[in-house]
């Protein structure tokens, strides 16, 4: 099944006992709030779908897998009330990947930025290319990566996720993603498919209630993410709403 207006496309497609999600937006792959909200309500879905037991979380294109939240939309936010619900759907996001019963496997072909980050964070296990550099650019926008540290600091640990938040203008190259824990694989691009292909289809063939209880494991001590994410949530949707931001995302536009 598929979905596409402006805001992006969505589409999931099923191999067996995997189900392949695939996001899109014309703008770097980013996330304006109503494509968050339909990759959400389909992880949870999925999550209920008793025919598959993996799912793959890809973007479309080559070159970058997420550039994380949509400038336009960040612009035109008015109030912090707006600023927070739009935060929110991040929020929504990952706790929908963390309390989905199924595992997910991130693909990441590209370079990926702030919330995109997040996502790959927030997957189970990530295979992805050597052209695949990350970064948390938050700082340099006025805002933080408040809502998605928690999912990063939970990968690579505290000391990691503090350097590339405040080093704000450099890219991690996917060497250093993979030694961080970020990434679990790398392999080059012409390769990737291959792998997770092979990959996903031998984790499918695993006893789904081995895997559904593993996934319980592997999350075990994030409940706290129900709220803690949402508090974050309210922190950047005001700070959004500063001159500093709003000037800086103006520039980045340019």
């Amino acid at each position: 099944m598929s979905s596409e207006n402006q805001n992006g496309t969505l589409q999931t497609a099923f191999q067996n006992a995997v189900a392949i999600v695939q996001f899109g937006h014309p703008a770097s792959n980013s996330f304006p709030r109503e494509l968050l909200n339909r990759l959400t309500a389909e992880i949870n879905s999925l999550s209920r779908n008793e025919t598959i037991s993996v799912i793959v979380l890809q973007s479309e294109g080559s070159k970058v897998f997420c550039s994380g939240a949509s400038f336009d939309e960040l612009l035109a936010v008015e109030n912090e009330e707006q600023g927070t619900e739009f935060f929110s759907g991040f929020a929504h996001l990952l706790n929908a990947m963390r309390n989905c019963s199924k595992i997910i496997i991130g693909r990441v072909q590209g370079k990926a930025v702030g919330g995109g980050v997040g996502i790959i964070a927030t997957c189970d296990y990530v295979l992805a290319t050597p052209e695949s550099a990350v970064k948390l650019s938050e700082l340099a926008i006025g805002i933080g990566p408040f809502v998605i540290e928690p999912a990063v600091s939970r990968k690579i640990g505290k000391t990691a996720m503090t350097e590339m938040t405040l080093a704000a203008q450099n890219w991690k190259s996917a060497e250093w993603a993979l030694e961080k824990g970020l990434f679990s694989e790398i392999h080059n691009s012409d390769q990737l498919d291959i792998e997770v292909e092979k990959f996903a289809q031998k984790l499918s063939s695993y006893n789904p209630e081995a895997l559904f209880e593993m996934k319980k494991i592997i999350w075990e001590g994030t409940e706290q993410w129900e709220s803690i994410l949402f508090e974050r949530a309210a922190i950047t949707g005001k700070l959004v709403l500063s001159d500093f931001t709003k000037n800086a995302l103006t520039q980045f536009k340019k």
